[in-house]
């Protein structure tokens, strides 16, 4: 009988989010696909560095430690070409990744696999492939290169924006087009009519079906919504994520403040936002995905 993935979380992702390879992407651009491949065969045994993905994967993976139905699993959806790709395998192996699934498309987007293979996340380093997962129903992100340390707990931290992110960009809409206090007005005669979802409301449900496997308190996954609404806009927010049933841990409504400490201070492992503003402002310290849905990204 086929196997399928349907009981775990699915996470995909590029090669060039799990790895650094920043250095053999210039070069690819600047002397082309030939140059490229014979880097990267003539390099296939020397292990990669990890990238912005990497510390994610590996407390992702952990979860599957002395199970023998694992929780999560990890696919490589990569535009290398499988000779290519040897080295990428071979990084896999070395870190002690468990990663077996892989899709190598030869410099065609891979993002087509991510359905197949039932992915509730996609991770990439190229925005295009992002905005056509995102097209087709799948929560994905572009992440930010850069170098972030391995956080010393254990415990994932995930954290996400709200409008245009876990919920749709109907309110910040009205708050684009007629200013602060229609938005709030609004958002208060709405409080009891729940948002409709956005790109990652699915993902958080996934995430909050391993959270209900573990004790409440002591659990390996931790969640927060950080958005820059406050009162009186936040009551519409819990309200939905009530209806939805689905588990936050943290809620921090900060009313236009820099997002950037108030992660530091959680310990996000990733965050997920749709402004570019506060992904790139918290991209120096914490791995960072924008996430090119909404109105904010309409005129990119």
């Amino acid at each position: 009988m086929p196997q399928n993935l349907d009981n775990r979380l699915v996470v995909a992702l590029s090669s060039r989010t799990l790895f650094d390879l920043e250095e053999s992407h210039r070069l690819f651009e600047e002397e082309g696909l030939e140059s490229y491949s014979t880097y990267q065969i003539e390099h296939e045994n020397d292990v990669l560095n990890p990238g912005v993905a990497f510390p994610l994967v590996r407390k992702l993976l952990g979860l599957n430690a002395d199970r023998e139905d694992p929780l999560v699993e990890v696919i490589l959806l990569s535009r290398n070409s499988a000779d290519t790709g040897l080295r990428v395998f071979n990084s896999i192996e070395h870190h002690g990744l468990g990663i077996s699934r892989a899709a190598f498309t030869n410099g065609e987007s891979p993002w087509r696999y991510v359905g197949p293979f039932g992915a509730d996340l996609f991770l990439s380093a190229q925005a295009a492939d992002v905005s056509a997962a995102l097209r087709n129903g799948c929560a994905a992100a572009a992440l930010v290169p850069s170098a972030v340390d391995e956080s010393p707990s254990d415990q994932i931290r995930i954290a996400f924006d709200g409008d245009a992110v876990l919920f749709s960009d109907e309110a910040e809409r009205i708050f684009r087009e007629q200013g602060l206090e229609a938005f709030r007005t609004s958002e208060k005669s709405a409080a009891h009519k729940p948002l409709s979802g956005g790109p990652f409301r699915n993902f958080l449900a996934a995430l909050s079906r391993i959270q209900a496997t573990f004790p409440a308190q002591d659990g390996p996954i931790r969640t927060a919504l950080v958005t820059a609404r406050d009162a009186p806009a936040h009551e519409r927010v819990i309200r939905t994520l009530r209806e939805w049933e689905v588990r936050i841990d943290e809620a921090l409504f900060l009313g236009g403040m820099d997002k950037t400490a108030f992660l530091e201070a959680f310990g996000a492992d990733i965050f997920f936002d749709d402004q570019r503003g506060h992904v790139e402002r918290a991209a120096g310290t914490i791995a960072t995905g924008h996430v090119p849905h909404g109105v904010a990204n309409e005129d990119a």
